[in-house]
């Protein structure tokens, strides 16, 4: 098998698991979200800390990455809790797919935070994409509509989290440091929520949660050996899987059936990632 497959394999794997991460949160039931978010966290911190420690590397902070490593971890904060929460109250579906708004908008974050102009294809992927977003978000005057505007939330939280990782990452900070960063500022900041709030877990609920916790670290540790097998132009589409995966386990374990307005939705959004997907790989086979 080539790297190109097996980055694609790895990807798809990838996708897997941040799906049965959302099944998994779903089902630890009514806990207050800030409570799963410092277990999920918590599971994911004690795997990035035993990596470092495996690979003998000095956990050592460059002064001078300090301010991104703050904004990444405050961002993917905030972008977690409200993927989390919309995972309560939405199809699972539906706050799998809106997360995934979070690559169209680093492409807007790109712009600001790292001074990459996108060309005319990427905006109008944007566009696209969003229009697509207003299907599943079914703009009203209900509790639906704030749920789902929770779940845009998280997807911007996510992409501007990936700018500063991308950022970080051209300046040579190390993938398991910017893992664990995130992941101990998340506990930090929930863990007051959990002292102040903790609702008694089941021992099935803490299971779950755990479970979420270690699905989580299987994605990102997968969606990590993707991108060192295949560039972003070749496997990045395959992410959207997530989606069909998450859509799958509502359906089967769940009884949920998206409508045919998110439906269409999803259609919109993983097109226009297909196009730009399709796009890019031609403009780099023709350089």
């Amino acid at each position: 098998m080539n790297n190109r497959r097996q980055g694609i394999l790895y990807i798809i794997m990838a996708g897997f698991f941040f799906a049965l991460m959302t099944f998994f949160v779903r089902l630890s039931g009514d806990l207050p979200t800030m409570e799963k978010a410092f277990f999920r966290n918590a599971v994911a911190a004690i795997i990035a800390f035993g990596t470092l420690v495996k690979s003998k590397e000095k956990f050592a902070l460059k002064k001078e990455n300090i301010p991104d490593l703050f904004m990444r971890s405050l961002c993917g904060t905030l972008g977690l809790i409200c993927n989390f929460y919309a995972i309560d109250k939405l199809n699972i579906a539906d706050a799998n797919i809106l997360n995934k708004l979070s690559p169209f908008f680093a492409i807007l974050m790109s712009y600001f935070i790292l001074k990459e102009k996108a060309n005319k294809i990427e905006w109008l992927s944007v566009i696209v994409a969003f229009t697509g977003a207003l299907f599943v978000v079914k703009p009203s005057f209900n509790m639906q509509f704030v749920y789902a505007m929770i779940g845009v939330c998280g997807g911007l939280g996510a992409g501007i989290a990936y700018t500063f990782v991308r950022k970080l990452g051209k300046k040579g900070e190390r993938g398991p440091i910017i893992v664990l960063c995130f992941s101990v500022f998340s506990c930090v900041v929930t863990l007051p929520f959990l002292i102040f709030q903790f609702k008694p877990m089941s021992l099935l609920q803490f299971v779950f949660l755990i479970l979420a916790g270690v699905a989580a670290a299987g994605g990102q540790f997968s969606i990590t050996k993707a991108y060192t097998k295949a560039p972003a132009r070749d496997i990045s589409v395959f992410d959207y899987t997530q989606v069909l995966f998450a859509a799958l386990l509502g359906f089967i374990f769940l009884d949920q059936i998206p409508d045919m307005l998110s439906l269409i939705g999803y259609v919109i959004i993983i097109g226009s990632a297909v196009f730009k997907w399709a796009y890019i790989r031609k403009q780099t086979q023709n350089a």
